[in-house]
């Protein structure tokens, strides 16, 4: 184990730096009347830390549980605490650029109120969204307005509607359930539940809408000017985000490192769900961020945490981070040639002392063991090479067989007691996880389970580690909570058109359409598109329709895009013109679009 330097405060004084104004009390509401942010409630974390929480995720969470409006420096402040991510504000000549507007719109509003009663009532100038996350651009509506009427320019990275859109909705579903143990959404905020996911507290549970970019970023050293503000921008796709980047501003000599460079480790491959990251171009990126950048920064600050002060400090935060994503990514390429798996990896790689010893690298949202799984991933794929694993039963059937093997449930509990008692929980919950999907009516085995994940939460310093061994033993003592999922018209209004059918043929019940056979042209009376749709063999492609397109279609539907969401959101089909028993046919073998889920651990 590494000896942690608690005495050392600085982040305590980093966090606390430029405090201006907390919002009092510290909870935002819906205009109904439902609360969607509370930071008031983790005031627990004010006290010492309990014998249920990891002493070092207890410090991150108290540093991450601070809120408020702070200065960064002149002309430009944040406010923290009052979402999962910060927003921040630059001042301008006639108002203020907004960087990444949180979650929710309900809270995105509380920060600019917030900056506004200590700042002057500035008018909105500009956003900007660093990257293609939720957190990043979801409560831009409480900003602007969701038209944008006033045309106010919005600077995003190229790509960032077509991944922020895709993320969220094409393994929307999965992601959500994922979603509900990675953040700790149903546990009780207290010492023995959801103290924090590392990154942040929580997510905030407002309205979320995508106002689109109106201006692309589409190259590194790409300067543009909004309110007056003089920005250089370095692209840095594939690194935390598939879409993302960092920015200079020359004349306030501040660099925004959007999700790059946070105070801890940060996913290869998050919990929740998403594609693999380059962690081998996720060091570059944060070696040319010093190169282009370190000489003119006083100040460098992300979407998350709090800033660092000082050139010899931020060329230093910035090369360890650049040096913990390359000694992940190298090391496991290196062992993987020796013929270790990922799992062999994760036991045996050593983070270097003098990088394990910085609170900045620790693993509070990612890890370096599933880092180090995700690198595996990304270069060799689930199969570990092992011809025993390469048709293994589903965890069903596998579980019934080893219980079997092993005697029978009662000897199975025998045994995880045994190793519960000589410390050894990681293969009680083994153990145990065979016994609860063999028998998931056996009280008893459940029950062991549940008190196995939370002793394993508790001693976690991953945030979401914590949250989701907490999570799978709340379900297991008190049963599923339902994961509804929507898409927020917000959302779908960001979809492109080919979007909307890739997620229409996501949905379809393969079996269920095998014998479907139907062409479906459709015309988008509003923008001119025109496509077609064939079901067939259970698999619905699309294509643009051109005045070559051969065959005939089963019918011809004049539409709107409009129109199209309401036919994906709710099925339905007012105001579609043509023959619409062909769609009927169509939506007859798509999935809800809000299905239970029938697991019962993660």
């Amino acid at each position: 184990m590494v000896d942690l330097p608690f005495e050392d405060r600085t982040d305590f004084d980093n966090a606390d730096r430029g405090f201006v104004a907390s919002l009092t009390p510290g909870v935002v509401k819906a205009p109904d009347g439902r609360v969607v942010w509370d930071n008031d409630v983790f005031a627990f974390l004010d006290g010492d830390c309990p014998p249920t929480v990891n002493p070092s995720l207890w410090r991150q969470s108290q540093l991450c549980a601070r809120q408020g409006l702070y200065e960064v420096t002149e002309g430009i402040y944040q406010v923290r605490g009052l979402d999962l991510s910060n927003m921040t504000l630059v001042e301008g000549d006639r108002g203020v650029v907004v960087i990444d507007p949180l979650v929710s719109a309900e809270c995105a509003a509380a920060a600019l109120k917030l900056y506004r009663e200590h700042r002057g009532d500035r008018p909105v100038t500009g956003m900007i969204y660093t990257h293609s996350h939720v957190d990043h651009f979801g409560g831009a509506p409480g900003v602007i307005p969701e038209d944008n009427p006033e045309g106010i320019p919005i600077l995003a990275p190229t790509g960032f509607v077509e991944h922020a859109v895709s993320e969220n909705v094409y393994a929307g579903t999965a992601m959500s359930r994922r979603g509900v143990y990675h953040t700790g959404a149903l546990l009780p905020k207290s010492p023995t539940g959801m103290v924090g996911t590392g990154l942040g507290q929580t997510a905030s549970t407002g309205t979320t809408a995508l106002i689109p970019p109106t201006r692309d970023i589409t190259h590194t050293g790409q300067e543009e000017v909004v309110d007056g503000v003089r920005i250089v921008f370095q692209m840095t796709p594939g690194t935390e985000a598939p879409s993302e980047m960092n920015f200079h501003f020359p004349e306030r000599r501040a660099l925004c490192l959007a999700e790059n460079a946070t105070h801890n480790l940060h996913n290869i491959l998050t919990l929740r769900g998403a594609v693999v990251r380059d962690a081998r171009g996720w060091s570059r990126y944060l070696a040319e961020a010093v190169d282009m950048f370190a000489a003119d920064t006083d100040v460098a600050f992300a979407s998350h945490h709090w800033p660092t002060w000082g050139s010899d400090n931020i060329v230093r935060f910035i090369e360890e981070q650049r040096d913990l994503y390359a000694y992940l990514h190298d090391q496991t390429l290196r062992m993987l040639n020796q013929g270790l798996t990922g799992t062999e990896i994760a036991e045996r790689i050593e983070v270097p002392p003098a990088l394990a010893v910085k609170w900045h690298t620790r693993g509070y949202y990612g890890s370096v063991s599933h880092n180090v799984k995700a690198v595996y991933q990304r270069y060799m794929g689930w199969f570990d090479g092992n011809p025993a694993h390469l048709w293994q039963h589903p965890p069903v059937e596998e579980a019934t067989r080893y219980v079997a093997c092993l005697g029978g449930i009662d000897v199975v509990l025998g045994k995880a007691r045994e190793y519960v008692a000589a410390d050894d929980l990681r293969f009680a919950a083994t153990l145990l996880g065979h016994a609860v999907f063999a028998a998931p009516d056996h009280t008893g085995a459940k029950s062991a389970l549940a008190d196995v994940l939370e002793r394993l939460g508790f001693g976690a310093e991953c945030g979401t580690w914590r949250n989701f061994y907490l999570t799978g033993a709340k379900e297991l003592r008190e049963g599923i909570t339902p994961t509804p999922f929507g898409i927020s018209g917000g959302m779908v209004s960001g979809l492109s058109t080919e979007q909307v059918f890739d997620f229409l043929a996501i949905r379809v019940n393969g079996p269920k359409a095998w014998d479907e056979r139907l062409t479906i042209d459709w015309d988008f009376t509003d923008t001119g598109d025109r496509h077609r749709t064939t079901l067939s063999n259970g698999a619905l492609v699309h294509q643009p329709r051109t005045d070559h397109t051969g065959g005939t279609p089963d019918t011809t539907l004049s539409l709107t895009r409009q129109q199209m969401f309401a036919l994906v959101t709710d099925g339905t089909t007012d105001g579609i013109v043509g023959d619409t028993k062909p769609l009927a046919r169509l939506l007859n073998v798509l999935d809800d679009l809000d299905p239970s889920f029938p697991v019962v651990t993660p």
